[in-house]
């Protein structure tokens, strides 16, 4: 017992001793940080006070390394986000704010079905947005070294923001890789496509009239098509030449006329004709990531809103259960 006891405190030592020289690491970058904002026209007062308390977050970095978009099969991720349930929410959300939802469609073009879609996955419909500081949060994420440029960016972007008192920094609190709001916009998306809608000298992404325009506005400026397809199911013939298959989302490859693609795909009748002319891509999501998934199942082709939906979160299955859940509230609003 002794032995497991020393052993025990070796260990708890240990810990305590990484996760020190972790934060000294830490500030240490923060002083390194601090000459790159001011290089980037953010103000020293605005930097002392925005970033004084920000803190290393080390569950943070456990979410980075175990996304569900990394290990679940299509099947299981997909359903969870567009259970009965979630629809039912969606349609209540929708008639409590139906005159600014239809309001918001006509103003940009873009579905009520897909912004419903959109929020239900992204927060529940407001009811769950984040409860991460979002600036400890990019912080973190910049400091780490596996994606440092992409977050540094971010941060320096969310920091121009606060400094032009578009934002206030003490409402930021969100998702652990710095999205906020009801549509998870990350800083360089609020910046680019964030409108203030009801004109009140703020952009609040945590209001339904601000966040439904910000979400409209980024969809319509990224080219969404109204009324275009997203994906179909499909059943793959064994004869398909490999190259056409996509496990990855970072760029689709090998896109053809979905004309084209019809001798591989066994259940083509379901597709109707009139889309023939479209460019699609192929994609199998599970092979990349489940152990021992079929090459060939499951398998869909995905048209240039599918990809849409990727420039949003760049996650195969993400953009398959955002499209799903559109076309269920399709048939019930």
């Amino acid at each position: 017992m002794k032995q497991i006891s020393f052993f025990l405190f070796f260990v708890i030592i240990s810990i305590n001793f990484t996760f020190a020289d972790i934060n000294k690491d830490f500030e240490n970058w923060k002083i390194d940080f601090k000459k790159i904002a001011l290089e980037n026209n953010i103000s020293e007062k605005t930097f002392d006070i925005v970033m004084s308390d920000t803190k290393f977050l080390s569950d943070v970095i456990k979410y980075d390394r175990y996304q569900p978009e990394f290990y679940e099969d299509t099947k299981t991720y997909i359903s969870k986000r567009t259970s009965s349930k979630k629809v039912s929410l969606g349609k209540k959300f929708y008639e409590k704010n139906s005159k600014l939802i239809d309001s918001v469609e006509d103003e940009f073009g873009i579905e009520r079905e897909l912004l419903l879609a959109l929020m239900g996955i992204e927060t529940n419909f407001g009811t769950y947005v984040g409860k991460m500081d979002i600036l400890s949060s990019l912080a973190t994420l910049s400091f780490d070294k596996r994606r440092s440029e992409f977050f540094t960016n971010e941060l320096l972007i969310l920091l121009r923001l606060i400094e032009n008192k578009q934002i206030d920094y003490k409402t930021l609190y969100g998702s652990w890789a710095g999205a906020f709001g009801f549509f998870q916009f990350m800083p360089s998306t609020m910046k680019n496509y964030a409108i203030d809608h009801d004109t009140n000298g703020y952009i609040d992404l945590k209001n339904n009239n601000d966040a439904y325009a910000s979400a409209s506005n980024y969809l319509n400026q990224i080219g969404w098509k109204t009324n275009n397809p997203c994906f179909y199911r499909i059943d793959l013939s064994e004869d398909i030449p490999k190259k056409y298959l996509n496990i990855s989302a970072k760029k689709l490859h090998d896109k053809k006329k979905l004309k084209y693609f019809r001798k591989y795909i066994k259940n083509n009748d379901q597709i109707n004709v009139k889309y023939n002319k479209f460019n699609v891509a192929i994609i199998t999501p599970d092979k990349d990531i489940i152990p021992d998934a079929e090459t060939l199942n499951p398998a869909y082709i995905v048209f240039d809103n599918y990809e849409i939906i990727l420039k949003w979160n760049r996650s195969l299955r993400f953009a398959l259960a955002v499209c799903t859940l559109k076309d269920k509230f399709k048939n019930e609003l």
